[in-house]
């Protein structure tokens, strides 16, 4: 069964790490299984997953984990670009074979200024050498970190290549001008993805399918519902709490703040735990961050440690 086009949410999962800094499988199928029962699909190897600070050995392992827990592929949409095509390949079969519902890939980020030209032949090698009908990538622009976006005509290009192959694309880029124009270009052909609530509203009105977003970490039920009846008289409404409350995560490094909201409201200190560079969010940040979200009366109902 595929997951429906419209009004659908996803969350690039945050991954917990025990003291030694290694992926902590208890807790991330426990969060995991927390996203689910609020209808938000699991993204996992997003941008808040701390995704390129995990070999592809530990990403496998946590597909894996998902699969032995009862987590089905359909509700899986893993991250798996990287600048080595070999990794990007091996990780993407992984999740074909296991059979989720689609990747979200990265373009070869490190290397800056490339061409339109360069870029198709990345993911085409890709694409080719996973050799799969069952193959759905999703492709993930988020030029703010990345450095190197990913133009109309290489999009058009690679869908006109691989029609059943090229399913969608994230835009992070953090500007409702180029989702308006993404949709307005493939929007009916390939699914449309907000990189974050901010724009849930805009996006289905214009004709995509909703956000991949990392405060559905924290907040997925109400996400969630919007995508699910943004038709309704409140819709605005509740769009503006999602955005304000969102804003209250941009005061802070969202990663370390996505971490410390769920150790606050699940009780578990282990969450706020970052792998390097990054660093966790100071007792003061902590306390601020949770005075403001008391002040909005936030709260992650069902969310235990």
């Amino acid at each position: 069964m595929n997951p429906p086009r419209t009004g659908r949410v996803w969350s690039p999962v945050v991954t917990p790490f025990a003291d030694d800094l290694a992926a902590d499988l208890r807790r991330f199928t426990a969060h995991c299984r927390w996203l689910l029962d609020n209808d938000v699909g699991l993204a996992v190897f997003g941008t808040n997953s701390e995704a390129n600070s995990m070999t592809v050995g530990e990403k496998r392992a946590l597909i894996d984990t998902l699969a032995e827990a009862g987590i089905t592929g359909e509700q899986l949409m893993p991250g798996t670009g990287s600048c080595a095509i070999g990794d990007a390949v091996e990780l993407t079969r992984h999740a074909v074979d296991n059979g989720c519902a689609g990747v979200l890939m990265l373009p070869p980020f490190y290397y800056k200024g490339v061409s339109d030209e360069g870029l198709y032949r990345y993911f085409a090698e890709v694409i080719e050498r996973v050799a799969s009908p069952s193959l759905k990538v999703y492709l993930y622009h988020i030029p703010p970190v990345s450095q190197v976006p990913l133009t109309l005509d290489l999009i058009e290009r690679l869908h006109r290549t691989y029609p059943d192959t090229i399913a969608g694309i994230k835009d992070s880029s953090g500007e409702w001008s180029n989702t308006q124009a993404l949709i307005e270009a493939f929007g009916g052909e390939i699914d449309v993805f907000a990189g974050s609530e901010h724009f849930l509203l805009n996006t289905l009105r214009a004709g995509g399918v909703g956000c991949i977003s990392a405060t559905a970490n924290v907040n997925p039920g109400p996400i969630a519902s919007l995508a699910h009846t943004w038709q309704e008289a409140d819709a605005d409404t509740r769009q503006a709490e999602l955005t304000a409350l969102r804003r209250e995560f941009e005061r802070f490094p969202m990663i370390p703040a996505l971490k410390a909201a769920t150790a606050l409201y699940a009780n578990d200190a282990a969450w706020r735990r970052v792998r390097p560079p990054l660093v966790e969010l100071d007792d003061a940040q902590c306390q601020a961050l949770k005075q403001a979200l008391d002040a909005r009366g936030f709260a992650m109902p069902g969310r235990a440690g």
